[in-house]
This record gives structure tokens, C-alpha cells and sequence, in this order.
């Protein structure tokens, strides 16, 4: 039950996340620095009650070791979703990778990676799931 709690929860943050994506996108448009848009997005879910860390430290974990190597989340929402941040002319695959690899470092089941440099915000956001949990 508590599981299923945790879900809901992530799901109706999730929905939130998105909204608030599309809020910023339809106030700013396309063309700013990455930082613009993580400052008015960070905002904007703060407006509406979530938690929000900005640019938190991500370690490595290695043999048991914890490595800071300057890894950072650009948002962590409630401490359960990611959300990396671009203002670039296209994804790359590497972006993803980028998110996936912060979702498994951190434990973390859900992502979105945003782009906001495109005409059109639902075409710049993708959800990513980690289905490889650690623990």
C-alpha cells in the first residue's frame, strides 16, 4: 500500500512538473541560458508547495567509496524526480544517458529531461524511468 502511495505521489508530482514546464516555457519562450529557465521552473514549483533542491551535489559511489566529482542535479523535486535542464537546439542521446545515469546514481526512479529551446515545450520534454533500482 505505502508503494502504491509513493507512485500515486510521483505520478501527481510528475503531472505538476510537466505544467509547470509548459507555465515557464509559455511565459519565456525558447532562446535564454539553461540557468533562466532552471531559477523561474525551481520557482514555480515552490509556488505550488514541492520542495526543490537547485544544482545538488550528485556522488559517485565506487566500491563503497563516496566521490564528489562535481556532479550536480539541476532540480530534485520532493527528493523524487529529477529534472535536467537544457536550452540547447537539439537532444542528443548523450542527454539521456546523462539523466538516466543521475537517476541511478541517486536511487531516484523518475527523471525529466526538458529542453526549453524549441517552438513548442512538448517537444522538448521526456520522461525518463529508472528500471534499475539499487536498493
Amino acid at each position: 500500500m505505502k508503494e502504491g502511495n509513493s507512485t500515486n505521489q510521483i505520478d501527481r508530482i510528475a503531472k505538476e512538473v510537466v505544467d509547470a514546464a509548459f507555465k515557464v516555457h509559455s511565459n519565456l519562450g525558447p532562446g535564454l541560458l539553461e540557468s533562466a529557465y532552471e531559477a523561474c521552473l525551481a520557482h514555480e514549483l515552490t509556488k505550488r508547495g514541492y520542495s526543490v533542491e537547485r544544482q545538488k551535489a550528485q556522488p559517485v559511489i565506487y566500491e563503497g567509496l563516496e566521490i564528489e566529482v562535481g556532479y550536480r542535479l539541476d532540480l530534485l523535486v520532493e527528493d523524487l524526480i529529477i529534472i535536467e535542464l537544457k536550452a540547447v537546439e537539439q537532444l542528443a542521446p548523450i542527454h539521456q544517458a546523462q539523466l538516466l545515469t543521475y537517476l541511478k546514481l541517486s536511487s531516484k526512479q523518475l527523471g525529466f529531461l526538458v529542453n526549453f529551446n524549441v517552438p513548442l515545450i512538448k517537444d522538448g520534454i521526456r520522461r525518463i524511468a529508472n528500471h534499475f533500482q539499487t536498493h
